[in-house]
């Protein structure tokens, strides 16, 4: 309760206005009403508002919590779904808010494509089983193709549109357009690590201005941190750093958090391993890390690292629409060629109608 006012996620001016008129700590300002603080430090309604809701947040971070408290909290944040309901029940419903999930995987194997599907699947109305939320979307290599994130809203749009039967739904659909998808997906280019350290640590303030915002991916944090670094130890402390960062983010500001990391090679017992880079203190980062893989022709996702779901492993495929499971023909046939399954894409949102939105 004693954190001083100036250092409080406010606009300078209101932070100089409130400590002239004699409060310092967050103690002086707990039992204050708006009216008598806005008349006290010269504030309006608004601003002295803003800076009690401030103070509030701040007393319920530090406020201790029971277990059971806890797992309601958890309960209340709910998941993200991936349109692969296969890797959604290996990870109990999908991406989960509040937590970091890593995923690792070569070029080419579909890991910016799930996160563009994530950045989509947030802003599913609630309605259906989604959030109805926002998503900050980070671009470090320049990965993020805007033809592409339209391709998969109108799938997303199209596949709710067949769900929707009541009157809440129907209505919904009127404002879940592919328009306003673009239009709360906030994306961010960053050229060097430079920038994404400014970036994320300006992200709390952008957070608490859109308090809608339910996800941040950063594609990928490996690109910045494998390059121009002769000082690895330097380096290790700032993805330490960065780490720290991105956990209280998720925790504090109740945000699922999805990284990308590249793969190396590791030299161990005389023989070569592709694993995720960064090292393996950057692996504890992560409360879950999934590694997007191939064998043969099929992409698998496995779950590498995860507190509560056991290690598993799902087929997945990249459809013209987006992250799809697997048909079972394909399972027990293989691949049977990209115009065969954009044909059955259709049929797969037709049998999915009477379903869930993950299905």
């Amino acid at each position: 309760m004693q954190r001083p006012v100036s250092s409080l996620c406010l606009c300078p001016d209101v932070k100089v206005k409130v400590t002239r008129a004699g409060f310092q700590s967050t103690a002086d300002l707990l039992h204050l009403q708006p009216l008598q603080l806005s008349k006290e430090a010269g504030l309006s309604q608004q601003e002295a508002l803003e800076v009690l809701q401030a103070v509030r947040r701040n007393v319920d971070e530090r406020r201790s919590m029971t277990a059971l408290e806890l797992l309601h909290k958890e309960e209340e944040l709910r998941s993200i779904v991936t349109f692969s309901s296969a890797l959604d029940a290996a990870l109990g419903g999908g991406l989960p808010v509040g937590k970091i999930t890593e995923i690792c995987g070569i070029p080419g194997v579909g890991k910016t494509q799930l996160c563009l599907q994530v950045a989509v699947d947030v802003q599913i109305p609630e309605c259906f089983g989604g959030l109805g939320a926002q998503a900050v979307f980070i671009d470090t290599e320049g990965s993020f193709v805007l033809q592409r994130a339209v391709d998969l809203a109108a799938a997303a749009v199209h596949h709710c549109s067949l769900l929707a039967e009541d009157e809440e739904q129907l209505a919904a659909m009127t404002t879940f357009t592919v328009d306003t998808i673009l239009s709360n997906l906030f994306l961010v280019r960053c050229h060097d690590y430079v920038e994404l350290l400014a970036e994320v640590h300006l992200l709390p303030d952008f957070l608490s201005q859109h308090p809608n915002i339910r996800l941040l991916v950063i594609d990928s944090v490996a690109f910045l941190f494998r390059q121009n670094f002769d000082d690895l130890s330097q380096r290790t402390r700032l993805l330490c750093g960065l780490a720290q960062q991105l956990i209280a983010m998720a925790t504090k500001q109740n945000i699922a958090v999805v990284i990308t990391n590249q793969m190396t090679t590791k030299l161990q017992n005389g023989q070569s391993q592709v694993v995720p880079a960064l090292g393996e203190s950057w692996g504890h980062t992560s409360t879950q890390r999934l590694l997007l893989h191939w064998s043969g022709e099929c992409r698998l996702a496995s779950i590498l690292k995860s507190p509560v779901h056991a290690g598993a492993t799902v087929q997945y495929r990249l459809t013209a629409d987006g992250f799809r499971d697997v048909d079972q023909s394909e399972e027990l046939h293989g691949s049977t060629g990209s115009q065969s399954k954009r044909a059955r894409l259709h049929e797969d949102h037709s049998d999915s109608a009477q379903g869930s939105v993950s299905s």
